[in-house]
């Protein structure tokens, strides 16, 4: 049976730490923040954790 490929975007906003959680950054951080606020620019940079159903939506493109 074919291996499923890696969808490549996903693997580019996406990091799975070693006890399985996966860490993605916030929407909008990416390009053209020099139009933004300075306010969500700074909230942007923190990352956060995905949630259970979230990850139940995507683990397969990991």
């Amino acid at each position: 049976m074919p291996k499923m490929k890696t969808h490549k975007g996903t693997k580019k906003v996406c990091k799975v730490r070693p006890g399985g959680t996966v860490k993605i950054g916030h929407p909008g951080t990416r390009h053209n923040t020099g139009k933004k606020n300075a306010a969500s620019n700074r909230s942007g940079r923190a990352a956060s954790v995905l949630s259970n159903s979230d990850y139940k939506r995507i683990k397969d493109l990991l």
